[in-house]
């Protein structure tokens, strides 16, 4: 019988059954499409052995007047600012304590724990403060206590423990001088959303009908957002402060209120989100209290006079002001593009522009019934504006239009909405592609991740815990990057193996097809042999190889099927610049329909599929 080659259309396909999809790819993971071939993606390494606090969902890559490429790393513990794999805490403090002569008393002998005295100090457990000016006590050295400590424990509104990590000699002893100080960092956010419980938690619409209801006010987990102004930063936590870093105090200087710089007047002081309008210099606060009043309004923007970063009071002789949204109860997230902003709320989109004076900006309604997943999970790419919505993807591009999505129902019949604020959007603009990391419905952290092709219009998508992603957005990182949540920070689609373990372990890669049959299946099929048609092209290993395996069934709806044949194929040399590898695989199978899967589960492997071609003759009906 003749070869036949096998060639599927590019992409990922759930949106029929198996069978229905003849001639395309039904399942994969950690794989990517170019130019209609499927590959394997890259691996991930750590960009250093250190570690930093809390799950990072914002990061904001900017670089200062003296060339210094910053990383702002929001948690929910900590803020960072990650410099050639250095965390600097740069988290605001909530206030600043002198405590009273010998404030610290141990515990038992050879505890680290101390308790400290320390009136009205507000603090809570799992914040951190950091001591300076005590001395020994007990035991316990002045280098132990003076730095930043978590609160173990909350006693009462004047006294709280920590533990120091050294070791008590006799224990219950009372010292540490007249000069201590305790600089209070603000609280520490939730991790996970806690919902709401009734009705009336959350805002109408806000989650589909019979869905968990919406969280109630201050259960929501910690999101930063932020923005670069200049060489400085901008910061908020959404529905809280607005932080401002200054880049001339250095990278260990702290964040501070920016209503409390010297000069500020009119600053808002909770915001959902923050924004610099890069070409006409403006700050701009997505929801924001009024002028005057300390009364949050969650479709209120405002911003401040141009060129300042202090300046919000509207005068005769500024630019500063707001405006509000007329459609909807709740700004969700605002997306910047080179020509407009795009606001979401929790049920219709706008754009805001400026207009100059005497307005300075405007804002007229895109689009009515407009549903995003989350805060994060729209991003703006050359102009265009994907997100993630409650039931689909969509993209703006002068108008709304919803993407043809072939793992639609895969994706929204899987999904933990509760979590939803984990949700994220990254692009990876070396391979034309947007990337939604999400939860699966039985998941409280994220776990999986689809990807638009938005170059080759194909989908496709895998398995992996991260929780924010930045492109390569500057010259010094050569590589995109995202956390996990071990508190490390990784470099992706570098070198080819999984760096999370030290000796680095195989990224597991697969790619399945849809069945598919001789005719209409009316006859049985024998498999003899497979022909390889592969490269493995910038592999580390000596021998790469990936697996083949051929499996069959008699009908549709089996349960089991009529078992697999596999084999390697191993590249044995590169000869001017061509692989050589294994010439074929033996093969004994039979049966009404056939799928092919190729992967890969070893160290040092790539591999590019092309067009094996399948040794099949019909075996007749029996």
């Amino acid at each position: 019988m003749p070869l036949s080659k096998l060639q599927f259309k590019p992409g990922i396909n759930r949106e029929g059954t198996n069978y229905s999809n003849e001639g395309g790819w039904f399942d994969g993971d950690k794989i990517r499409f170019k130019s209609g071939y499927v590959e394997r993606i890259g691996g991930w390494q750590p960009i250093a052995t250190t570690t930093f606090l809390g799950s990072c969902r914002n990061m904001l890559d900017f670089v200062t007047l003296a060339s210094e490429n910053f990383l702002f790393m929001g948690t929910h513990i900590k803020a960072y600012l990650e410099d050639g794999g250095t965390y600097y805490d740069i988290t605001p403090l909530r206030t600043t304590l002198t405590l009273g002569s010998n404030p610290l008393t141990t515990g038992a002998a050879g505890s680290g724990t101390i308790t400290v005295t320390a009136n009205s100090h507000g603090a809570k457990a799992g914040n951190y403060v950091t001591f300076a000016g005590a001395t020994a006590v007990d035991g316990i050295t002045a280098e132990q206590i003076n730095q930043n400590l978590e609160i173990a424990t909350v006693i009462n509104a004047n006294s709280f423990t920590v533990n120091t990590g050294g070791a008590a000699s006799s224990g219950s002893t009372a010292g540490g001088g007249g000069s201590v100080t305790a600089a209070m960092e603000i609280d520490i956010g939730l991790n996970t959303t806690v919902l709401g419980n009734g009705w009336g938690a959350g805002t109408w619409g806000r989650f589909t009908w019979s869905s968990g209801a919406g969280s109630l006010a201050g259960q929501n987990l910690r999101l930063w957002k932020s923005d670069s102004w200049g060489e400085d930063l901008l910061a908020n936590l959404i529905d809280g402060s607005l932080y401002y870093w200054d880049a001339t105090n250095g990278k260990t200087a702290r964040m501070v209120e920016l209503s409390g710089i010297s000069g500020a007047t009119g600053v808002p002081t909770t915001t959902r989100q923050v924004m610099v309008s890069d070409t006409d210099r403006h700050v701009l606060c997505f929801g924001a209290n009024p002028i005057g009043s300390a009364t949050f309004d969650p479709l209120l923007i405002r911003w401040s006079s141009q060129e300042s970063v202090t300046d919000w009071t509207p005068t005769a002789t500024n630019t500063a002001g707001s405006i509000r949204l007329s459609q909807g109860s709740e700004i969700v997230t605002a997306v910047r593009t080179s020509r407009q902003v795009l606001v979401f709320t929790e049920n219709s989109l706008h754009n805001v522009q400026f207009i100059g004076p005497p307005f300075t900006f405007g804002t007229a309604i895109l689009g009515t019934n407009v549903r995003i997943a989350g805060p994060n999970t729209a991003i703006a790419v050359n102009d265009l504006v994907f997100w993630m919505g409650q039931e689909n993807f969509y993209v703006y591009d002068g108008r709304i239009t919803a993407i043809p999505c072939s793992v639609r129902q895969y994706v929204f019949d899987d999904i933990n909405r509760n979590q939803s604020f984990k949700f994220f959007a990254g692009s990876l603009s070396s391979n034309t592609e947007v990337w939604w990391y999400y939860c699966s419905e039985n998941s409280q952290e994220i776990d999986r991740y689809v990807i638009y092709n938005y170059l080759e219009k194909v989908w496709y998508y895998g398995t992996l815990t991260r929780t924010a992603w930045n492109d390569r957005a500057s010259g010094n990182r050569l590589f995109p990057q995202a956390p996990g949540t071990d508190g490390v920070l990784y470099n992706h689609e570098n070198g080819l193996d999984d760096g999370s373990v030290n000796p680095p372990v195989a990224v597991n890669a697969f790619v399945q097809s849809s069945d598919f049959d001789i005719g209409d299946g009316q006859q049985f099929m024998l498999i003899n042999r497979i022909i390889p048609d592969l490269n493995f092209t910038d592999s580390d290993a000596t021998q790469p190889q990936v697996t083949l395996t051929m499996g069959a069934r008699n009908y549709n709806g089996s349960a089991a099927g009529q078992g697999t044949q596999s084999g390697d194929v191993v590249r044995s040399s590169v000869v001017s610049g061509t692989d050589n590898y294994t010439e074929q695989v033996q093969m004994r199978l039979r049966g009404r329909q056939v799928n092919l899967k190729v992967e890969s589960d070893t160290t040092g492997v790539n591999w590019r599929l092309g067009a094996p071609r399948l040794d099949a003759r019909a075996d007749g009906r029996r």
